[in-house]
């Protein structure tokens, strides 16, 4: 069991929302955390019908238990049922109780117009496991051939596990909550965009591969974002010297999961395919610090009309960072952080992340780390 690095409120301290895709660990962490709760699991049949048509039966049940049922109440899936946080809420402003309230997709909760306590609850989110969270267990070639989440990282076939998560995604997430009309369509779609990984969005290519509208694939992109399946990576923008180019970029949540969808076999250093879920790890790696850790900084991408790109800047260009898949780095891999620099003399810190061996700085100020140098100085905070 892994020690996760999201640290949550003390026991009866607080009312929070707990977001993370399926099979990220909510549960698990959630009962290691408070082992002691009221819990309400509305995965079980039975517990769902009965809150679903009476959702004051909470209320009820946790004034019937007494005082000591405040401490804690955790209810699993809430998204399910979004009337209960009515209850939720005059439980908090009546009884002082304090809720963990955990999900894997906001959408239902967002777009029914559910009460959403009114700002009075703190949001986390959980990701995948991270380098840190591993530990000495941390297989680089593992983690972008298996993916982040735990069963699967410690699969020995992942491949049968990821099928079984993507269609449990298809039928429990997409179908149960009518989130779109036509399902096979949307498999289509799935299969389209994991080929957009890492790169700008163009709907009008993907609707045109899926064989639906650019609005409707639109709003499929905001499915899997809702659904915590995806997330967005901006383009950095301030004025600067060139007028910046490029839509937001377009991560999958789990390496694993865009694997299997786009049918990339095994994975090998060497190849593009690897250097594309590398990307995507390092995408992984920055977006949990940021969340973990409640930086107030923006993670972004920088591009130029050109096509010259950096990866990731961090903050007001404090950081910017490329992710290249290369056992020897070479002037070509540095073209986008010089250019950078050229535009934006005032750029804290520039880092190579890569397959190198050994750790090595440029004449010019640029530091070559290999991959787990990286994810050490990154979670040890001491990238700049």
């Amino acid at each position: 069991m892994f020690q996760r690095s999201l640290t949550l409120p003390g026991s009866g301290t607080e009312t929070f929302f707990l977001w993370g895709p399926r099979q990220a660990g909510k549960s698990t962490l959630l009962r290691q955390r408070y082992p002691d709760a009221v819990w309400v699991d509305l995965l079980k049949a039975d517990e769902f019908r009965r809150y679903a048509t009476r959702p004051e039966l909470l209320r009820q049940e946790l004034e019937a238990a007494g005082p000591d049922a405040d401490r804690q109440i955790v209810i699993d899936e809430v998204q399910k049922v979004p009337a209960l946080l009515d209850e939720v809420h005059w439980l908090m402003e009546n009884r002082g109780s304090s809720f963990a309230l955990c999900g894997s997709s906001a959408r239902k909760v967002k777009r029914g117009g559910a009460n959403l306590l009114g700002g009075r609850a703190l949001r986390y989110e959980l990701r995948g496991l991270t380098a840190e969270e591993l530990g000495d267990a941390f297989d680089l070639d593992r983690m972008l051939n298996h993916g982040y989440l735990p069963s699967t990282y410690e699969a020995d076939q992942p491949r049968r596990m990821l099928d079984a998560y993507i269609a449990d995604y298809l039928r429990q997430e997409v179908a149960a909550e009518g989130l779109v009309r036509n399902l096979p369509a949307f498999s289509d779609f799935l299969d389209a965009a994991a080929l957009s990984d890492g790169d700008p969005v163009n709907y009008s290519n993907i609707a045109r591969e899926c064989g639906v509208s650019g609005p409707t694939a639109k709003a499929y992109f905001g499915i899997l974002e809702d659904t915590l399946l995806a997330r967005w990576l901006p383009r950095w923008r301030r004025r600067a010297k060139r007028r910046l180019a490029g839509a937001p970029k377009f991560y999958f949540e789990d390496v694993g999961v865009v694997n299997r969808l786009a049918r990339r076999g095994e994975l090998e250093r060497g190849s593009a395919l690897y250097g594309k879920a590398f990307e995507n790890w390092v995408f992984h790696e920055l977006s949990a610090l940021i969340a973990y850790r409640h930086l107030d900084e923006r993670l972004t991408y920088w591009r130029i009309p050109s096509g010259i790109e950096v990866d990731f800047v961090l903050g007001d260009m404090r950081l910017a960072i490329e992710a290249k898949a290369s056992a020897r780095i070479t002037s070509d891999h540095l073209k986008g952080l010089r250019t950078l620099t050229e535009e934006h003399p005032g750029v804290s810190r520039r880092i190579v992340v890569c397959l190198e061996t050994r750790a090595r700085r440029t004449g010019d100020g640029i530091d070559i780390l290999p991959a787990n140098d990286f994810v050490r100085h990154l979670w040890q905070g001491d990238l700049g």
